[in-house]
């Protein structure tokens, strides 16, 4: 069975590559996607570190999430 911070990671990666989000685009909050996923805060948070470390979303301190600009490289 595959874990539900790796579906929830799978399926917002999926979103990126297919063009659905975008560069800058902001992720729906946590609280958005725990309701929507039926998952926890820590799978949540999960799925977010693995997005994060795979350079697709940052972090902006006191705003939201959102999609990654691409490198011009």
């Amino acid at each position: 069975m595959t874990a539900k911070y790796v579906k929830l990671a799978d399926t917002i990666r999926e979103q990126i590559k297919s063009g659905e989000l975008r560069p800058g685009d902001k992720l729906p909050s946590i609280s958005q996607l725990r309701e929507e996923f039926g998952i926890s805060y820590g799978s949540v948070r999960g799925a977010m570190l693995v997005l994060k470390a795979e350079g697709l979303i940052e972090g902006r301190q006191g705003e939201a999430v959102y999609v990654k600009e691409r490198d011009a490289s």
